[in-house]
């Protein structure tokens, strides 16, 4: 027992430490940085924010709902679809158990799909999840967001990729490599991103809307409270192929489209973080109320370089037009060196200590239990 309370007050000390020696604020540049700049902020894994660094973009100066329409047509996208807004994240069942449940994904047209998005953000600001028409036709109960991260503006979206630079230079320059992936997203301000982390280092890139951004160093992996979280999916039920006037529809339904969390098959697991500093009190370790969360909004043109293993929590806010768009570019993170073996170390010393927290807290009440049952037996 002294051993485990002597590696909490180690990991508590690294936390703290590390929030005593850096700023508790963001670097705000006025310009890009220099390819050596850009590297003194790699090498101290630390985020900065360039305010209005693509504002000479074409995607920038052109961007908006009628231009991307145009250039889309109605050729077909990936759409992550949920209930919540909530692809990608932990999810408590009712029946208590913490999932991970991914979005239901399906092909539709962009110019559907962008109208849907835009629809609803403007209909979500006046209160009404409806269609602002009451189409009974237009069902707006379901949150889609454009979010594959498998380079798709060079691909999926590469009508659009021209409108952006094919690199970032200082990062090219700086990183010796190209990116790895160019992602697109699109959505509103109905979609979060859950508390996450990527082995890249980040340029990201806020086109139309704002994006707003929570952010932890690597050192705070103890406060996370990662678990092997059960794999789920969104499903459809009834299918979309059974038409909407079916008589196998229960008139309850507001939809078709009524997302179930499934349990994948084969059953998996995803290590994953159930603690969000967002809601302090919900699912905390020992360490949680140590972590110092970093704020950042971007606004359209604004660029943030999030570096590799920060953990981030993403909310959006739409553009007049209802919709928030971002681009950006993934380098991978140097493996090599001290840094990912020292990270690597931080979780798994931060997992160690938080499992023996509850193995300590289980043992105790178990204690109880036992010490409640033999007093009653006493007593009879």
């Amino acid at each position: 027992m002294t051993e485990f309370r002597s590696n909490d007050a180690a990991i508590a000390e690294l936390i703290t430490s590390y929030n005593e020696l850096n700023f508790d604020s963001i670097d705000e540049l006025s310009e890009e940085p220099s390819p050596l700049d850009f590297m003194r902020y790699v090498a101290r894994n630390r985020p900065f924010v360039v305010r209005d660094g693509a504002a000479t973009w074409t995607a920038r100066k052109k961007w908006n709902k009628t231009y991307l329409k145009s250039a889309m047509g109605d050729s077909d996208v990936n759409v992550a679809i949920t209930p919540f807004g909530n692809a990608d994240s932990p999810l408590e069942l009712d029946s208590g158990e913490l999932v991970f449940v991914k979005p239901y994904e399906r092909d539709e047209p962009f110019s559907s799909f962008i109208d849907y998005v835009s629809t609803q953000e403007k209909a979500n600001q006046n209160g009404d999840r409806r269609h602002p028409d009451h189409d009974p036709d237009i069902e707006l109960a379901n949150v889609k967001y454009a979010q594959t991260q498998n380079d798709n503006l060079r691909n999926e979206y590469s009508a659009l990729f021209s409108d952006v630079p094919k690199d970032i230079p200082f990062a090219r320059i700086a990183l010796e490599r190209s990116p790895e992936a160019i992602n697109f997203w699109l959505g509103n301000s109905l979609t979060t991103t859950a508390l996450h982390k990527d082995n890249y280092e980040n340029i990201y890139v806020q086109i139309l809307g704002a994006k707003h951004f929570l952010l932890l160093p690597p050192t705070t992996y103890p406060c996370i409270n990662e678990q092997p979280l059960p794999s789920y999916t969104y499903k459809s039920h009834p299918p979309p192929s059974i038409p909407p006037t079916s008589s196998l529809i229960p008139a309850v339904l507001p939809s078709p489209l009524l997302l179930i969390p499934t349990p994948d098959d084969p059953p998996s697991s995803v290590p994953f973080p159930t603690y969000d500093p967002s809601t302090p009190s919900i699912r905390p370790t020992q360490f949680s109320h140590l972590c110092k969360p970093l704020h950042v909004t971007l606004e359209a043109g604004d660029m943030l370089y999030l570096p590799a293993l920060w953990f981030h929590r993403v909310s959006q806010s739409g553009s007049e037009e209802g919709v928030s768009v971002a681009v950006n570019y993934w380098y991978d993170m140097d493996f090599t060196g001290a840094f990912y073996t020292a990270s690597s170390f931080i979780r798994t010393v931060g997992l160690a200590a938080t499992e023996t927290e509850e193995a300590v807290g289980k043992m105790g009440e178990r204690k109880s239990q036992l010490r409640e049952t033999a007093e009653g037996e006493l007593e009879n």
